[in-house]
């Protein structure tokens, strides 16, 4: 079967149709093909394709086989563009979707690697293709077409899905029962205003969500999915879940509110069930049962119930409008309505507080009326384009009901007096004298209201506007309509906003409610909470007392939509590319303040709440740190703090005060020496740099793949296991090219690393030649570098890779034995896939939970491994992961440095797990001036303000080693020593030449002293720090080019051995510690 996929943004469509650019045929492979297995053993797909592209308006065609030229690319899988045939591919929107895509397939482009490296004649197809393309997830799509499932989705336009929701939101009750009150209390022009500065915040919020909607592709979960993939998990996922809270609780205010209404007409008319409160909760019931028969049904009933409600709310307002100039009877005129008079639009333009009320205080009341503009948002999951339907939807819906609220203040202003006393009788002749009212002027005295209470006019009567229409009842349905309406919103936006929430699995514990069920995916069992939420308040009937929480809870979220506008466009990352134009990040954070200022002033202790409350779940959200990435503009502004700090830092010169220890620690794989990353996260974690860094070696091809497929994982694995640490790796053909890469190149600025961690390098006398060279001379040029150099010896060892693989190799037994038991359990029950999930799912888990250090110690080793695995060593590679307990620590500063070698072991003793170890110093001295010195070193170390336990000189430092000890020594060196004074000069000259490595016989005795030193110190050490906990000794320096590498590792070897822990330090002779201050 031929297929055409036309990549031409215009021209038409069909086999025959021009192409602006080239048109591709895909044509299948016929079934004789056999294609060879794929390297590495993994299954191939079952069916290739060959790629048969021509150039429509050149007539151009590939080769009959379908391979290119084997200097352009592989074979076929190459297209031919601008007349060459390439494996490059134009520009494509399939190229830039995620996984998982509704509105399109995924497609691979080729790799830098495909590309660039040369072309391998037996890879069958590349990334990149149209059709048997990976999309990312393992499984392979073998159409270039959406799912046809799409096109059964029911999805709307911005009118139906935004617009419409939108002013049947705003436009409530407040219209018709509140507005005329307030309008008596603040006066048409302050009411006006009062209208217009809440539409400045809705406004300003519309703006800003409108900037961060046209940002990208915006799916379901409305408010909450638009603050997390903008501020993070940590706000999003607490505004989440209290806007749905927020959304469940306003159904049951807004069912109430309806409820109220009815219990009042059956009042009216003595048909109550059993009383007020009764009635209104099983009124209520009943109510929300049928709006959620209506929701559950699907978003196309709620959508044609939502419409209906529009009309009779629209039919209500304009019988309001057609009222007002139907001449008023004389019932109507006793009540305070005389249809549009200048008088009365005089009397009411300034306002006339009464009862406490303040400008503030009506603001307050009237605010929540206009919080109704994220309606449209809160279904973006269900729009056909959320980018285009969201703004336009909002904005015109804001536009319009304010430019509504406004017109009825003013009419209803105009029309209606403030006091009536509904009693025909109370009118006056024209001729009587008049206390000034406009009522007086135009023929009736209601000076009574001003010494007793009156039922009538704009303060003291709700039912104004049914008064003043020309149906009364129209406004009762309008009412109705106000509030179903916003209820069946409220009804729908909280569990759909609740299902995003739960399906990004931020709070563990609700996951259960992100499930969807039917072809548009529709969260039953969110509805079903939401319904018992909303139940359960109806019940309570305590709705006043909650109110104000739950509006700061929607002006919450418009503070951090307004917040995320300008957090986003203030970090200036380059991902921030909203199509909408007009917001600007300044008015996004006055918007922000407004929000905040508004919640304050509606209610103060429910802004108080409301603000603890979204602190509490950004703080729970932060511990439990979910593994999500969604880009957001804090890690944005992560980078700009952190880049804008680097680059402040380069500014000012460094200071002996402020030195830390900046380390580069050899690790290889970070958890390969856990030991020698623990102990330098001792001293550097949350105080300094620490780098693990790794040199791969070998051939360049292989050792850079593996080099780029290992970054992210291991600096995820430090992550993970709370290593405070940053992974670093080179590719080199040694080791020694590496760690040179390494110290010049590494480190920003002023943070760069200043001290070197090594191994010590335990099999120097089993190891080449060549590789002890390389060591040695990595130390050399660390101090060539002028690097600080730390050397950690433990007697077990330090690499514990064999250990890993060991592991691995475990694991992977265990999943095939897993993978065979769960094939004969489908086999023997019949049920095939359910065993292979369990399976599955117990493999990941075992997968994920990768045997880290913490487990080490307690993981057991069949007996077929057991020869190789070494228990000691997995203890001794976790015992700084531990408290010290009391103990020593022992410093041997036997040469000054500059002050490394003390200052290391100080910090160990300010951290937690070795603050109960105390320092003892070991100086090297004369006999006959132990005191004296002792004393100096006392002096020295108090103008540092290091504390010590004891400081002790040792005497006998420069005598000459035990024979025992000598000997031993002797016998280390003699299979490196050349011994050529024992030979002719001829033949010691051939055997320099084969093995310059060796140590000479003039080598040994030019510095015999130094190594009498080494072997005498180990004696020492034995006799004073065999019980502390970790000994810090000044490490020796071999002058270069004139100690052999071997002589030198000899000097460590035998000064280290036989030891508790032994850190070896030499600081680079530049001062890191001063008593000034």
């Amino acid at each position: 079967m031929d297929r055409d996929f036309s990549l031409s943004s215009g021209g038409e469509a069909g086999a025959g149709a021009p192409c602006n650019r080239f048109h591709v045929r895909l044509v299948d492979e016929p079934p004789e093909y056999e294609p060879p297995p794929l390297a590495g053993g993994e299954d191939g797909v079952g069916r290739f394709q060959r790629f048969e592209a021509t150039l429509q308006n050149r007539g151009d065609s590939l080769r009959a086989d379908g391979l290119c030229h084997s200097s352009d690319s592989f074979s076929s899988s190459c297209l031919k563009t601008f007349g060459h045939n390439t494996v490059d591919r134009v520009p494509r929107i399939d190229f830039y979707r995620n996984t998982g895509s509704l509105s399109g397939v995924k497609v691979n482009r080729p790799s830098l690697a495909d590309l660039h490296e040369d072309l391998q004649r037996d890879i069958l197809s590349v990334p990149g293709a149209v059709d048997g393309v990976a999309n990312g997830d393992g499984v392979v799509d073998t159409g270039g077409k959406p799912s046809e499932n799409k096109d059964e989705l029911v999805r709307f336009g911005w009118i139906k899905g935004v617009l419409v929701r939108c002013m049947l939101n705003i436009w409530g009750v407040m219209l018709f029962i509140r507005l005329s009150w307030i309008v008596g209390q603040a006066g048409i022009g302050l009411g006006v205003i009062v209208i217009c500065l809440s539409s400045v915040v809705t406004v300003v919020t519309g703006i800003s969500m409108s900037a961060i909607c046209t940002n990208g592709v915006v799916r379901g979960g409305g408010a909450y999915y638009l603050i997390s993939r903008s501020l993070g998990p940590e706000f999003g996922g607490s505004i989440g879940l209290i806007f749905s809270f927020a959304n469940a609780v306003a159904v049951a205010m807004y069912v109430v509110g309806f409820a109220e209404t009815v219990v009042d007409i059956l009042k009216e008319n003595n048909v109550l069930m059993v009383d007020s409160i009764s009635d209104i909760r099983i009124v209520g019931c009943i109510t929300v049962v049928v709006l959620l028969g209506i929701t559950v049904a699907g978003m196309e009933w709620e959508t044609k119930a939502q419409v209906v409600l529009l009309i009779i709310l629209l039919i209500g307002i304009a019988n309001f409008f057609i009222g007002t100039v139907i001449p008023s009877t004389i019932e109507k005129r006793s009540k305070g309505f005389f249809n549009y008079q200048a008088q009365v639009f005089a009397e009411n333009f300034g306002p006339s507080f009464r009862d406490g009320e303040s400008f503030f205080s009506v603001f307050a009341i009237f605010f929540p009326a206009a919080t109704g503009i994220l309606a449209g948002a809160n279904i973006s999951g269900d729009l056909k384009d959320p980018q285009v339907a969201i703004p336009k939807g909002t904005m015109l819906a804001i536009f319009v009901t304010t430019l509504t609220y406004i017109a009825v203040a003013i009419c209803i202003g105009a029309t209606v007096v403030r006091d009536a006393t509904g009693s025909v009788n109370d009118t006056i002749s024209v001729l009587t004298s008049c206390n000034g009212s406009a009522a007086c002027k135009l023929g009736y005295d209601f000076s009574g209201c001003d010494t007793q209470m009156c039922n009538f006019g704009l303060m003291n009567n709700f039912q104004v506007m049914s008064m003043v229409s020309g149906f009364g009842p129209l406004i009762t349905a309008g009412i109705f309509s106000a509030t179903l309406s916003s209820a069946l919103a409220s009804l729908v936006s909280a569990p759909k906003i609740f299902q995003a929430l739960c399906k990004d699995n931020i709070y563990k514990g609700l996951y259960f409610f992100g499930k969807g069920y039917g072809k548009n995916n529709e969260p039953i069992r969110s509805y079903i909470l939401t319904f018992v939420i909303a139940v359960a308040f109806i019940l309570i009937a305590e709705l006043n007392t909650i109110a104000p929480v739950i509006s700061n809870f929607f002006l919450a979220s418009y503070a951090l939509i307004n917040f995320s506008c300008f957090h986003a466009s203030y970090s200036k990352s380059p991902g921030w590319r909203p199509a909408f134009k007009f917001y600007n990040m300044w008015v996004s954070l006055l918007g922000t303040v407004l929000c905040c200022a508004v919640m304050f002033v509606i209610n103060w202790w429910a802004a108080v709440i409301t603000v603890a409350i979204v602190l509490f779940l950004n703080i729970y959200v932060i511990y439990n740190k979910p593994e999500v990435n969604w880009g957001s503009s804090a890690q944005a502004m992560s980078y700009i703090t952190a880049l804008q700090d680097a680059l402040s830092l380069t500014g000012v010169n460094d200071h002996i005060k402020n030195f830390r220890p900046q380390c580069i620690v050899l690790t290889g794989s970070p958890m390969s020496r856990p030991a020698l990353l623990d102990l330098t996260l001792s001293f550097t974690k949350n105080f300094s740099l620490c780098i693990c860094s790794h040199v791969f070696m070998g051939p360049r091809k292989q050792t850079v793949s593996d080099m780029n497929m290992s970054m992210d994982n291991y600096q995820q694995w430090l992550s993970k296991n709370r290593k405070k640490a940053f992974y670093a790796a080179v590719a080199a053909d040694n080791l020694r090219d590496g760690v040179k890469c390494l110290l010049q190149a590494s480190g920003l600025g002023r943070m760069k690393p200043n001290t070197l961690v090594i191994g010590y390098k335990r099999d120097w006398r089993t190891d080449n030649p060549q590789d002890v060279e390389n060591y040695v001379g990595i130390l050399h040029d660390a101090f060539d570098f002028e690097y600080g150099l730390i050397i950690l010896r433990i007697s077990q060892g330090l690499d514990i890779s064999r250990i890993l693989q060991i592991q691995e190799l475990q694991r992977k037994e265990q999943e095939k034995l897993a993978l065979e038991a769960a094939q004969k359990d489908e086999q023997k029950d019949g049920k095939r896939g359910i065993c292979s999930l369990k399976f599955l799912n117990k493999t990941v888990k075992y997968s994920t939970n990768t045997l880290g250090v913490n487990d080490q110690k307690d993981f057991k080793v069949s007996a077929g491994h057991a020869a190789d695995f070494n228990q000691r060593l997995l203890e001794a590679s976790t015992q700084f992961q531990m408290n010290q307990g009391k103990g020593t620590i022992d410093v041997w500063w036997l040469f000054d440095d500059g002050g490394l070698t003390i200052l290391i072991p100080y910090l160990l003793t300010i951290r937690k797990k070795w603050c109960d170890c105390k320092l003892r110093i070991f100086i090297g001295g004369k006999l006959d001036s132990i005191n004296e010195e002792k004393r100096a070193m006392a002096a020295l170390l108090g103008k540092f303000r290091i504390q010590c336990a004891d400081i002790k000189v040792i005497g006998d430092i420069h005598m000459k080693p035990s024979k025992e000890s000598w000997k031993m020594f002797e016998e280390l060196i003699e299979p490196y020593q050349l011994h050529e004074g024992s030979k002719d000069p001829a033949t010691a000259e051939i055997l320099l030449k084969e093995h310059p490595w060796k140590i000479t016989d003039a080598e040994l005795e030019r510095f015999k002293d130094k190594t009498y030193r080494q072997v005498r110190l180990n004696e020492l050490l034995q006799e004073n720090s065999r019980s502390a906990n970790i000994i810090v000794v000044s490490l020796p320096i071999a002058r270069k080019e004139a100690v052999s590498s071997y002589l030198y590792v000899a000097w460590l070897e035998t000064l280290s051995r036989n030891l508790p822990p032994v850190i070896m330090i030499r600081g680079n002779q530049k001062n890191v510690l001063t008593f000034y201050s």
